[in-house]
């Protein structure tokens, strides 16, 4: 892609084979290539998506897949199966990614990071920023209405950033945070240092994105035609994330048929509705 730029998301085995889970038959990885086949401007994207894999069964996985991989190795960390949000071994991983992520800005490629479980169903670089002088374009749980506001709860599950001095001293300021964050995941952690002025100190030009084009499952966009991105984000599992994001497909192509069906009458798909994310409700139900 132009101005070094990639697509980079990361997976271990329970996010990528299907013989991970009992009965399981659809992946998290499986569900985020649909969305780039099913999206708007979405399926030439994925030539340029790099899949991380954090483990030998994920690698192959998605060699098996015939996509762009690459294997990160962990220093003997175990990290095939599915990490319960909050574990420890969850924390682990999401540090491991962090470290990644940082080393992939030290060596000058601007990317979208993006969880698998974040749908894409329109091209997200038609609603992101051209503006070359800000570093960092971020998405939230729940947007406050101001694009520039810090108090803006982010999420670390989709954001877009340039390669420079001040992201690659964010990213080593906030890694250097990790052994003083007990029971903190690296979210938690870049809350803190946002709300300690870090952005400020550090001289970055920060978008918060609105849940109108990158939402997800705490905040519902409410217009389909306006939506980029749909994360499952407040849920707690892969099996109820699987479930939640199959319906989002579904919904998802109900709009595009009902839409062409309006127009051919002048119609308005306005009343169309997300169907409720009834397996994450319920996870979070279950103890584990």
């Amino acid at each position: 892609m132009p101005n070094r730029t990639v697509i980079i998301t990361i997976v271990n085995r329970a996010y990528a084979d299907p013989g991970a889970e009992v009965d399981a038959g659809t992946t998290l990885l499986d569900l985020f290539i649909r969305s780039l086949w099913l999206g708007e401007g979405t399926r030439g994207l994925l030539d340029h998506v790099v899949v991380v894999a954090m483990d030998r069964a994920a690698y192959r996985m998605c060699r098996f897949r015939r996509l762009n991989c690459y294997r990160l190795e962990t220093d003997g960390v175990d990290f095939r199966g599915e990490k319960v949000y909050m574990s420890e071994d969850f924390i682990k991983m999401m540090w491991s990614r962090t470290a990644f992520l940082g080393d992939v800005l030290r060596r000058g490629y601007n990317f979208i990071f993006t969880d698998t479980d974040v749908m894409w169903l329109r091209n997200p670089f038609t609603k992101l920023s051209k503006n070359e002088t800000e570093d960092l374009q971020i998405s939230t749980d729940v947007f406050n209405g101001d694009p520039w506001s810090e108090a803006n709860f982010v999420n670390t599950g989709f954001y877009s950033i340039r390669s420079n001095n001040r992201t690659v001293a964010l990213f080593d300021e906030w890694y250097s945070r990790r052994e003083n964050a007990t029971g903190k995941k690296e979210q938690d952690v870049l809350l803190d240092l946002i709300h300690e002025g870090a952005f400020k100190r550090l001289n970055l030009s920060v978008r918060f994105l609105d849940t109108l084009f990158f939402s997800g499952f705490c905040q519902d966009s409410k217009d389909f035609r306006a939506v980029a991105t749909v994360h499952a984000n407040c849920c707690r599992s892969i099996t109820a994330k699987v479930f939640d994001l199959t319906a989002v497909l579904r919904d998802w192509k109900r709009f595009k048929w009902s839409r062409k069906k309006m127009v051919a009458i002048n119609g308005t798909t306005a009343s169309l509705r997300w169907t409720n994310h009834m397996g994450c409700w319920r996870a979070w139900r279950v103890r584990g």
